[in-house]
């Protein structure tokens, strides 16, 4: 058997599929592409998460739109968040170019020109169906480990979560947690301080210095009603196709602690709200997280942990997360220990740090008898990947250097007016776009305040019309003491001195 012929039974026996599948392009051998020698990955391990990584410029992005396309495709709702802004052209078909008729003729696999339905969703400023939570829903614990708050800051917010609980004060958005922090430092320490114990200023000054970080970084935005309900993010078209929801993150790059706030939210509203699913042979949601970086660089350790959980937890849920980023070291190693499917395109080994991290890279992959990892790493072409994935086993399979297949829809953006037109056709627009502040811990808190100042000033009228009336009484008894005829007989000089004389003469 010839080197070529053993390569195409090496990838068609490591992915065949007998389920369902999507085929990301065919396995090369050196420059070569094996034509019909298909890479599959099957629908049923989808949810075992996932990475692409790869430098700059090699495909990384384009990879992401292949997968969003096929798994939309097949009827799996995908979520994009579109860091770089270059995904919306997933609404509109590709215009087609003969190197990708090249490209698939060398592949094995007809090339079709689609588009896809999609909902552009926004946590900024940025027009698209508003994504919100209130700060009730994150929770004291999940609260505190964004806002890295130490144990003491910690249990303050536990306080003021219980005692916003206890006196019906609904915590919606950021303005209602620092109207907290004021009331339980000021009007309302007394209270807090009967009932939970002493409060220190310097620990709700320090919380409120991370809620004003997060307020200069869009907190403001997110926080509040109408709260985004993640069953939304699992629709699907009338002709069966999974909504594809690209989240537009273009002005948050500089704004780490807002982007890793929104998807630790996420994550956790998720896992909370989606039904164990089992082994059912296909995810509920796909979840791709571009620019994977900006979630892991800014977060402390306590949300590290916290993500880590939910990576390992979640795809009991039918979810399958999947990192885009430029080196896998960017991931840490426990999530990283979690990515079923790696999809490595080429990196650059400029330096010796640059090749030190390209070993530490080749060594998450395994071992292939057809490629030195290491060195091939470095010479893959635009739109050429390494690809393990699991296969329906559960098993990674080998090792296949990739020609990827080309995107079926447009590989640039929309234009602003057929942004427009995607926004004004949206559903979700109509149900989420629209501003609620409605009376919350703010306003009720404001009219507390507003009682106990109003009562501690009648309590201060009283308390100084009692101290005049005490003085008057006094002032009055005196005058009258002085005015009585006996008195002043008894208090005269004459008689005083008198007595004194009788006195002394007695002596």
């Amino acid at each position: 058997m010839s080197q070529t012929e053993s390569f195409f039974n090496y990838i068609n026996e490591g992915y065949k599929c007998k389920g369902d599948f999507i085929t990301l392009g065919a396995g090369m051998l050196g420059e070569e592409t094996a034509t019909n020698a298909l890479v599959n990955i099957p629908l049923k391990t989808l949810n075992r998460h996932g990475l692409i990584a790869g430098a700059t410029g090699t495909g990384k992005t384009k990879t992401l739109q292949i997968l969003a396309e096929n798994m939309s495709e097949k009827g799996i709702p995908v979520l994009l968040m579109d860091v770089k802004g270059d995904l919306s052209g997933l609404a509109q078909p590709s215009p087609g170019h003969p190197k990708i008729d090249e490209r698939h003729e060398k592949i094995g696999i007809p090339f079709d020109a689609k588009k896809f339905p999609i909902e552009i969703l926004s946590i900024s400023e940025q027009d698209g169906v508003r994504l919100r939570a209130t700060v009730s829903e994150f929770g004291p614990v999940l609260l505190s480990r964004i806002l890295d708050l130490t144990e003491t800051q910690s249990g303050i917010v536990a306080i003021i979560f219980k005692y916003c609980d206890d006196n019906q004060l609904p915590l919606l958005d950021l303005k209602d947690f620092k109207k907290m922090l004021q009331f339980i430092t000021a009007e309302g320490k007394e209270e807090i301080s009967a009932e939970y114990g002493r409060i220190s200023t310097s620990s709700t000054g320090a919380i409120l210095r991370k809620i004003v970080e997060l307020e200069q970084q869009g907190g403001e935005l997110f926080f509040g009603e109408k709260s985004f309900e993640v069953d939304d993010l699992t629709r699907v078209d009338e002709n069966g196709r999974g909504v594809i929801s690209v989240l537009r993150l273009t002005d948050i790059q500089d704004k780490p602690k807002l982007f890793s706030t929104f998807m630790l939210q996420l994550l956790a509203e998720v896992y909370e709200t989606f039904p164990e699913q089992g082994d059912s042979g296909r995810p509920e949601l796909i979840i791709f997280i571009d620019e994977a970086h900006l979630v892991f660089d800014e977060a402390s350790k306590a949300l590290l942990s916290q993500i880590e959980s939910i990576v390992k937890l979640i795809r009991s849920k039918g979810i399958g997360l999947y990192f885009v980023t430029q080196n896998p070291k960017d991931v840490p190693e426990d999530v990283l220990a979690q990515l079923g499917m790696k999809v490595q395109h080429a990196l650059r080994a400029f330096t010796a740090k640059d090749r030190k991290a390209l070993k530490l890279a080749a060594e998450n992959y395994p071992d292939s008898d057809f490629y030195n990892t290491s060195e091939v790493l470095t010479q893959l072409g635009i739109g050429e990947a390494f690809v393990t994935v699991l296969n329906e086993k559960g098993i990674p399979t080998p090792l296949a250097r990739t020609m990827l297949r080309a995107p079926m829809s447009r590989m640039d953006i929309l234009t602003e007016r057929e942004i427009q037109e995607v926004i004004g056709n949206s559903k979700l627009v109509k149900k989420y776009n629209d501003t609620i502040d409605r009376e919350s811990a703010y306003e009720l808190l404001g009219e507390k305040i507003d009682s106990i100042n109003k009562k501690k000033s009648e309590e201060d009228r009283r308390k100084e019309e009692e101290k005049l009336s005490r003085k008057r009484s006094t002032s009055s008894s005196r005058r009258s003491t002085r005015q009585n005829p006996v008195v002043k007989v008894l208090t005269s000089a004459t008689f005083i001195r008198a007595v004194f004389g009788i006195l002394k003469k007695v002596i």
